[in-house]
């Protein structure tokens, strides 16, 4: 069913309470020291300032754990903030429910922001708790979502709050259902997943959900070396997931019955140790020799994923094809998204560690979409109800 949209509503002098995910890291000095997740929500600032509304932003940061700590303020965040939009008034709470909280918001006129400090002060936060979301709620007239990272999470923030207030997506957020939504309920084919990654049982729900729904299914990363097993070869030392390997066979025959291409590693490249500079060597995928460990795919499999990936007209990636963290095991990795960067089809990357692979690769503007949220795009790819997006108004 599809969301509302800040679009649907409208947003002219009233208080919008904006959920934005600004957890961002902050360095020695206490500034902000990456601010891609705060430029990330400014489509959805810009929209409401320019529709002249009273923008009320709200957020977590690291893991206070429910307590006051000032490590964890959003002071330096709205310094920031400040930065970006100098022409802006913007006012800072020191709470982000209470006296100051609510003086602040009711004196806010068109077009000013109001920056609440970190939800996540209150333990109400992360219970859910309905009279702290209610009190959240009682500062504004509409309730906007844009905080990807954090909607598989019922929190008072990114679900309670919707119970009292108009509910709508921010662009963000509709951008990820626009993308991901598409690629799984109606994608143009043929459809191609990758999955990567260390286990199989992280990624069981997300297989089979797409076994359901794509043309092809690639596997590679530490989660191959199951399938290798469930299919009697020897594996070395290579990461094992044991508990697995009747499931990879299962997911195997029902490929076969579906009539899904799934692909797995032909060639591995084995090393002999965990470590960035060991010995390493390619051989084929059931010839792993004993005491050594598969680190990457090989050159082979390379080109035969690359090929899959560039007929494809819809690809989702999720996890890296080997231990990309180490140049010399980043090969596997590189080629994959080499291949989405030249496919000519929708390509979606969904968070994680294959986001900051393609990033740091230099082909994240070669996507048509990045996912911002790690496990809410695993859940969202599992066919799971995110209940950050279940609880917005229907269109």
């Amino acid at each position: 069913m599809a969301k509302k949209t800040v679009q649907d509503v409208d947003v002219q002098g009233k208080r919008v309470l904006v959920r934005v995910d600004f957890n961002v890291p902050l360095n020695e000095q206490g500034q902000v020291a990456d601010d891609k997740r705060i430029t990330a929500a400014m489509p959805t600032i810009r929209y409401l300032l320019d529709n002249k509304a009273k923008v009320i932003l709200c957020s977590h940061l690291g893991r206070p754990k429910g307590q006051r700590n000032m490590d964890f303020s959003l002071a330096p965040v709205a310094k920031r903030l400040g930065e970006l939009l100098p022409e802006v008034k913007i006012t800072f709470a020191d709470d982000c429910i209470g006296p100051d909280a609510m003086d602040k918001a009711m004196a806010l006129k068109d077009g000013e922001i109001l920056l609440l400090e970190n939800l996540r002060f209150h333990p109400e936060e992360e219970k859910n708790d309905p009279a702290f979301a209610h009190e959240l709620a009682s500062l504004a007239e509409l309730y906007v979502s844009d905080a990807f990272g954090t909607v598989h999470r019922a929190h008072a923030s990114t679900a309670g709050v919707a119970a009292y207030l108009p509910a709508v997506a921010g662009f963000l957020i509709g951008k990820e259902l626009g993308f991901m939504g598409n690629a799984l309920e109606n994608p143009e084919r043929p459809f191609v997943a990758i999955l990567g990654g260390a286990k199989v049982s992280d990624k069981i729900g997300v297989i089979k959900n797409l076994l359901s729904k794509c043309d092809s299914l690639i596997i590679g990363g530490g989660m191959a070396y199951t399938f290798f097993k469930a299919q009697g070869y020897g594996i070395g030392t290579s990461l094992l997931d044991a508990d697995s390997i009747e499931l990879a066979k299962d997911l195997m025959a029902d490929a076969k019955q579906r009539g899904v291409k799934l692909l797995l590693p032909v060639d591995t490249v084995v090393g002999k140790a965990f470590e960035a500079d060991t010995e390493y060597k390619t051989v084929p995928s059931d010839a792993i020799p004993d005491g050594w460990m598969g680190l990457d795919i090989g050159e082979k499999t390379c080109a035969i994923f690359a090929d899959e990936i560039k007929k494809a007209r819809t690809v989702i990636w999720n996890g890296p094809m080997g231990v990309f963290e180490f140049p010399n095991f980043a090969k596997g990795t590189a080629a994959v998204a080499e291949a989405c960067a030249e496919c000519e089809g929708t390509t979606i990357i969904g968070g994680g560690d294959s986001a900051s692979a393609v990033k740091k690769l230099g082909y994240a503007s070669k996507m048509s979409h990045i996912s911002t949220g790690g496990g809410a795009s695993l859940e969202f790819l599992e066919g799971k109800v995110l209940p950050g997006v279940a609880a917005l108004n229907d269109k």
